[in-house]
């Protein structure tokens, strides 16, 4: 069985991510290539508090990867508290101009 989680949250908006880091306290975002404990993910890397591997958002793909291994690498509920965050902030911004 894989340690590997993948999300099917849209996460799409690098802007958004990082309001979420900012609103949840975390270290911005920071693009680059990250080693999972099978493989690589490429994309935004973000830290989460205790984590051991960052996730990494694919912004073009709208997807997100982590490794937790079953909450023993990083508390699962961070995940979560991210993509909530982004929701948060993907609603609330500002789109062009109003009709």
């Amino acid at each position: 069985m894989s340690h590997i989680v993948t999300i099917e949250t849209q996460l799409r908006d690098p802007a958004a991510v990082a309001a979420a880091c900012r609103r949840l306290g975390l270290p911005g975002p920071v693009q680059g290539v990250a080693k999972l404990y099978s493989g690589q993910a490429v994309g935004l890397l973000v830290r989460l508090p205790g984590w051991r591997y960052p996730v990494v958002v694919d912004a073009a793909a709208g997807r997100v990867r982590y490794d937790n291994f079953d909450g023993a690498w990083g508390a699962p509920e961070h995940p979560g508290r991210l993509a909530q965050a982004y929701a948060v902030e993907n609603s609330t911004a500002p789109r062009g101009t109003p009709c």
